[in-house]
């Protein structure tokens, strides 16, 4: 489905065969709703499960002019308005994982739940150069010249081998990233730093990391969850992927966290 977004042509994909709740999944940069096939298929007979292409990835359009993780913020809520979702329960990973924090700040009150996955609050400042370089090889390069390290840091070798049709998934998915909407999402986490507002995040608040994550240090993770009051934090034997490589665990993790007692 298509539905225009801020003047963005956006996609998304709604399994609504249980009509409860709104649980609503975010990807990782250089990813797109895919990624969270098996998941949303676990929980779509109970929740209303919204997946969507963040702008510039997918089949959602390239942002004409720069952007922040503040615009991808806005362009949630435009999505959820359009869609008649009052609020959900929120899911997101690495840059996901940036933007579900970005909305919590901005719109408390529609957000039920917030699952945080292999993110950060900020971007030191001895890390911005690594996104400036990496907007520059996607831009110069194309996005494919990354692939090799990406996957890399993402998946485990024991996750490549043992699992080469969902790795290949996301190779591609990866590869065919536009190069501009990849280098202005690069350009928008590298600017990201929430990490003083967290305090004020009050909603219930899970936190996962990859014991192996070498681009976002599980440090990093639960760094989030130490400024959240209250929040739960999870370490999985996995990368950067945390919720994909160890997706029945993830999904245990995440049933057992939506179902308690608010």
């Amino acid at each position: 489905m298509q539905v225009n977004i801020n003047g963005i042509e956006t996609r998304y994909v709604l399994s609504n065969e249980g009509g409860g709740p709104w649980l609503t999944f975010i990807h990782q940069l250089g990813g797109d709703l895919s990624v969270w096939d098996q998941l949303a298929g676990y929980f779509r007979d109970d929740y209303t499960v919204l997946r969507y292409d963040v702008r510039g990835h997918g089949n959602t359009a390239v942002s004409g002019q720069p952007f922040s993780v503040d615009d991808l913020s806005n362009d949630l809520a435009a999505l959820l308005d359009a869609l008649g979702a009052p609020t959900t329960h929120l899911v997101g990973m690495s840059m996901g994982g940036m933007i579900a924090q970005q909305f919590a700040l901005n719109h408390p009150s529609r957000v039920d739940t917030l699952t945080i996955a292999d993110s950060a609050a900020r971007t030191l400042p001895e890390g911005r150069a690594v996104w400036d370089q990496r907007a520059r090889t996607a831009r110069s390069d194309g996005v494919a010249a990354l692939v090799p390290t990406t996957l890399g840091r993402w998946l485990t070798p024991g996750f490549q081998a043992a699992h080469p049709e969902a790795v290949e998934q996301i190779r591609e998915v990866l590869a065919h990233t536009l190069p501009e909407g990849y280098a202005m999402a690069c350009e928008a986490l590298r600017d990201f730093d929430v990490s003083s507002k967290l305090g004020s995040i009050r909603c219930p608040t899970l936190t996962v990391a990859g014991r192996h994550d070498s681009g976002t240090p599980p440090a990093a993770t639960r760094a989030i969850a130490d400024a959240i009051e209250g929040a739960q934090f999870e370490l999985l034997d996995a990368a950067h992927l945390a919720p994909i490589e160890q997706s029945h665990r993830f999904a245990a993790l995440l049933e057992t966290f939506l179902e308690r007692p608010v």
